[in-house]
């Protein structure tokens, strides 16, 4: 069942050549105790889509159309979405190095949230931060309370911005790029986390990496220039991606001590720039005359598995 759904969502930024579209009709779906996966190169709208489920967008940003569902309710028609900023849906930003106020110390920071959301004051909140720190496996959690954010490691500034989400009992994480800057060991610490939250906490990653989503993540929803192109159960996916543009994305993945890292030629297109048809048509290997007159529907090809292509 899902828990949040996002449905043909259109969004632009005005700018000053005019009206700059920058997502075509996003669609996916999170699935309550599940983990989905938003990957595709930088640029593509990943970030642009999970800010938009807050919206927290900037003011030259505007959805003109589209639904955002969180348990059947519109978000984009909610005058007080301020109310589930942090407690129904939490944000796990990409730099936690200046996520955290440096003048307060980190127990501080998290009694101010739980006090906000929860509701809730004094030793019962100072428990509830304590007991989150202990669930992000912050070691010496009581005395940790006590720290200020520059005491903290990176790792351990992400799993205190990790430990205010849970502790306001988000139903979502919204986790964008959480292991940016981290160092492999501690990338791994970060995803075992998220990953143990899984059980009461449905967590949406917006990643690059794609090791790390074939490791971590259930399903799996890749964005190109705007457009979801393809969508599928992570073990279907990574066996059997049916975009070019997701083969060349799993061809880019180094596989081995003496393989040739694989490239995509040419650059991701800018929201100023207009493509008609297929938007990957002008980087694609195996583009037909369609491609470039006519936008393939995004269809089941196989249980559970969708794509945007004519090759299907």
């Amino acid at each position: 069942m899902a828990i949040l759904e996002v449905k043909n969502l259109n969004l632009g930024f005005s700018c000053e050549c005019g009206f700059c579209q920058a997502l075509y009709d996003v669609s996916f779906s999170l699935e309550k105790g599940k983990m989905l996966a938003l990957v595709g190169e930088s640029g593509c709208g990943k970030s642009v889509s999970a800010m938009s489920i807050l919206q927290l967008l900037p003011k030259t940003a505007q959805i003109t159309s589209g639904e955002i569902l969180f348990h059947g309710h519109d978000l984009l028609k909610d005058k007080n979405i301020q109310k589930l900023r942090g407690s129904k849906i939490a944000l796990i930003p990409q730099d936690p190095m200046t996520s955290l106020n440096p003048l307060y110390t980190v127990g501080n920071q998290l009694l101010e949230v739980i006090k906000i959301h929860q509701n809730i004051s004094g030793e019962r909140a100072y428990q509830k931060a304590v007991e989150a720190l202990d669930i992000v496996q912050i070691p010496c959690a009581k005395d940790r309370m006590n720290a200020y954010p520059h005491e903290f490691s990176g790792g351990m500034k992400q799993r205190a911005i990790i430990a205010m989400a849970l502790a306001c009992n988000a139903e979502v994480l919204i986790a964008d790029e959480p292991t940016t800057a981290l160092d492999v060991t501690i990338q791994a610490q970060i995803m075992k986390i998220l990953n143990d939250l899984k059980q009461n906490t449905s967590i949406l990653l917006i990643t690059h990496d794609l090791a790390l989503v074939g490791e971590n993540a259930d399903d799996v929803s890749v964005m190109y220039a705007g457009r979801i192109i393809e969508s599928a159960p992570s073990k279907e996916f990574f066996e059997n991606p049916k975009h070019p543009y997701s083969q060349a994305l799993l061809r880019s993945i180094p596989s081995g001590k003496n393989s040739e890292l694989q490239t995509i030629k040419g650059q991701p297109p800018s929201i100023q720039q207009k493509i008609f048809g297929c938007r990957f048509h002008p980087r694609c290997d195996k583009a037909m005359n369609i491609c470039s007159s006519k936008i393939p529907n995004f269809e089941e090809i196989s249980d559970e598995h969708f794509c945007a292509c004519f090759l299907n």
